[in-house]
C-alpha cells in the first residue's frame, strides 16, 4: 500500500509541475498579446498624429460615401452640422460639399480609379468663402479594386487673393513677387511665340514632326524664353546662392534627364497660346537634390496674346507627397493586418469571403477554372494531448509555413479553423488542384515538427477538392462541396484526397 501512494504521490507532483509549466506558459503568451496589442496603439496613435500634423485637411471615405476618417484641420475647414460628428456623415448629403461639386467629383475618382486634382469655393462658419483645392486619390485594394477616396485639401485662399492683388497693380505686384513665401519666378515666353509662328508661316504644320525630327531645335526654342526675374523663395526652393546663374541654367538645369520632353511640351503650349495652369513635376536643385513641387502657371492680364508676362509658382510638395505615401502605406498595412490570421500570417475567413466572391466573379467572366482545397490534420488531437496545446499552436504555424512555401502567387492559403486549411489555386482544374494538393500531402508528411522545441513530430493531411464550375459556382457552395468532398475521403481513410465529383458514385 506504502509504494502505490507513493507512486500516486509522485504522479500528482509530476501533474501538478505540468500544471505549473502550462500556466507559466500562457502568461508568457498572455503578455506577448498584451505587448502586441500595446504596439498597434502605438501605431494608430503615431497615424492619427501624423494626421492632425498635417498642414491640409485629409478625409476618408467608403464607396457608399460614408467618412470613415478626418483630421483635426478638415473638422474646422467646413461648416459640419455642429449636432453631428462629421465621421458620421454622407458626403452625398452634406450641402456644401453637393454645393461646390466635390460630391460628383469623389463618385467620378472611384469610377474611374484616376486621381482629380480640382479647386472648389466653399463657405465657412463664418461665413467667408474659402479657394479649396481638393487632391481627390482613390484607395485601391490589392486585387486592384477600390474600396474608397482619400482626398488631400489645401487652403489656397490666400494665395489666389495674393495673385489677384498682384494683377491689379505693377507695384503691388513686384512687392508680393519679391516677399511672397511661395517660390516664383517671371518669364517672357514672346520671343518663342513669335518663332513658332515664322515657322507656321514658313510651311512647318506639324510641330511635334517638326520636333521629333530636328530634336536639336527643342533647347534652341527653350533659350527663347527669357526669365526675367525669381524670387527669394525660388531660390531658396532650387537651393541656388547666385540668382542670376540660377536664372541662366534654369530650366535645363532643373528638368534633368526630363528637359527635352517637358520642354517639347512647353513649346507645344506657348504655339497653341494655351498655358498649362498646374503640373506636378519633379526637379533637381543646384546642389543635385530632388524634390516634388507644383507648378502653376499664370498669364498676367494684358498679355494673354504675347506671353511676354508668365508667372510661374512653385509649390515644394516633396513632404505632402511623403505624407501620402506614409499614410497610404499605414492604411494598407492595418488593412493587411485585418485579413490575417493571428496565429498562422495566413489570410482568415474574412479574406477568404471577400477575395473569392471576386475571384469567381473574374473566372466567370474569363470563362476559367478555380478549385480550391479543404483540409485538415489527420490525428492532430493525438499531438495536442500528447504535446499540449501551445505545442499544437506552434504545429499549426510550421504546417501553415509548410503549405504557403508550396504555393505561388495568385494561389494563397486560409486560417480555416483549428487544424482546417482553406487553399484557394484559381486557374487550376480539378487535376491540377489534386497534384498540387498531392504535393502539399507530401511536403507535410516529409516535415518533422516541432524540431525547435526538442520534439520530432510526422503528420499528415487529408484534402477534399471542389473545382468551379463543375461543382459550385459561388463562395458558399465551393466551400461547401469541398468541405463535403473532405468528410467523405476521411470516412473511408485518411491522409487521402476526396473529390467532389465522386460522392454520389
Amino acid at each position: 500500500m506504502a509504494e502505490i501512494a507513493s507512486s500516486l504521490r509522485n504522479d500528482l507532483l509530476i501533474e501538478l509541475d505540468e500544471l505549473r509549466r502550462q500556466k507559466t506558459e500562457m502568461e508568457t503568451l498572455r503578455k506577448r498579446c498584451q505587448q502586441a496589442e500595446a504596439a498597434l496603439k502605438a501605431i494608430e496613435e503615431r497615424n492619427r498624429v501624423l494626421g492632425d500634423s498635417a498642414p491640409f485637411g485629409i478625409f476618408t471615405t467608403d464607396l457608399k460615401g460614408r467618412i470613415t476618417g478626418m483630421n483635426r484641420r478638415m473638422q474646422k475647414m467646413l461648416p459640419w452640422p455642429v449636432s453631428q460628428h462629421p465621421e458620421s456623415m454622407s458626403i452625398f448629403e452634406f450641402q456644401s460639399l453637393i454645393d461646390s461639386g466635390v460630391s460628383n467629383d469623389i463618385r467620378q475618382c472611384w469610377q474611374t480609379k484616376e486621381s482629380i486634382i480640382r479647386d472648389y469655393s466653399c463657405i465657412n462658419d463664418d461665413g467667408k468663402c474659402l479657394e479649396l483645392r481638393f487632391y481627390i486619390s482613390p484607395v485601391v485594394d490589392f486585387t486592384g479594386g477600390v474600396s474608397g477616396v482619400m482626398a488631400f485639401v489645401e487652403n489656397f485662399t490666400n494665395l489666389k487673393l495674393a495673385q489677384a492683388a498682384a494683377e491689379e497693380s505693377e507695384q503691388r505686384y513686384r512687392l508680393l513677387f519679391q516677399s511672397a513665401p511661395i517660390a516664383m519666378m517671371e518669364r517672357d515666353a514672346s520671343e518663342l511665340k513669335d518663332y513658332l509662328e515664322q515657322l507656321r508661316q514658313s510651311g512647318v504644320s506639324n510641330l511635334s514632326h517638326y520636333f521629333r525630327q530636328q530634336p536639336e531645335e527643342v533647347p534652341r526654342c527653350i533659350s527663347l524664353i527669357k526669365t526675367v526675374d525669381c524670387n527669394d523663395a525660388f531660390c531658396e526652393l532650387l537651393e541656388a546662392q547666385d540668382k542670376n546663374v540660377l536664372m541662366s541654367e534654369f530650366p535645363l538645369m532643373a528638368l534633368g534627364s526630363e528637359f527635352q520632353q517637358i520642354a517639347e511640351d512647353i513649346i507645344l503650349m506657348v504655339a497653341q497660346g494655351t498655358i498649362q495652369r498646374e503640373r506636378e513635376q519633379t526637379i533637381h536643385t543646384l546642389k543635385g537634390n530632388q524634390k516634388s513641387v507644383l507648378v502653376r502657371a499664370l498669364v498676367l492680364a494684358g498679355h494673354e496674346d504675347t506671353l511676354s508676362r508668365v508667372v510661374i509658382s512653385m509649390v515644394d510638395i516633396t513632404k505632402l507627397k511623403e505624407a501620402e505615401k506614409a499614410l497610404r502605406a499605414s492604411e494598407q498595412r492595418f488593412r493587411e493586418q485585418s485579413l490575417r490570421d493571428n496565429l498562422t500570417s495566413l489570410y482568415n475567413r474574412r479574406f477568404l469571403y471577400q477575395s473569392l466572391a471576386v475571384l469567381i466573379e473574374t473566372a466567370k467572366n474569363r470563362q476559367a477554372r478555380l478549385s480550391l482545397l479543404f483540409m485538415d490534420l489527420d490525428n492532430f488531437k493525438k499531438v495536442v494531448d500528447t504535446h499540449g496545446h501551445l505545442n499544437g499552436s506552434y504545429v499549426i504555424q510550421e504546417v501553415a509555413a509548410t503549405i504557403r512555401s508550396t504555393l505561388e502567387p495568385p494561389a494563397y492559403a486560409v486560417a480555416y479553423a483549428g487544424d482546417e486549411f482553406v487553399v484557394v489555386l484559381p486557374g487550376l482544374d480539378q487535376h491540377q488542384a489534386a497534384s498540387k494538393a498531392s504535393q502539399i500531402q507530401s511536403q507535410i508528411k516529409a516535415t518533422l515538427y516541432l524540431r525547435s522545441k526538442g520534439k520530432a513530430v510526422q503528420l499528415q493531411a487529408s484534402c477534399g477538392i471542389a473545382t468551379f464550375p463543375e461543382h459550385a459556382v459561388d463562395t458558399d457552395s465551393l466551400l461547401a462541396a469541398a468541405d463535403q468532398a473532405l468528410f467523405s475521403i476521411k470516412k473511408i481513410g485518411k491522409g487521402a484526397i476526396g473529390y467532389y465529383e465522386n460522392l454520389d458514385k
